[in-house]
């Protein structure tokens, strides 16, 4: 049965979804000139 919370397949995961958020983020960025802030509104 598998455990629930966390584990090492769920941190692994979670922090390879991060670093590709990390990267989009950086990418976006890179390509407008415009933050992630300013395209969520907050700037």
């Amino acid at each position: 049965m598998q455990k629930l919370g966390f584990n090492n397949n769920a941190e692994m995961l979670n922090g390879r979804l991060a670093m590709l958020g990390f990267v989009a983020a950086l990418i976006t960025e890179a390509l407008t000139g415009k933050g992630v802030l300013h395209f969520l509104g907050l700037v």
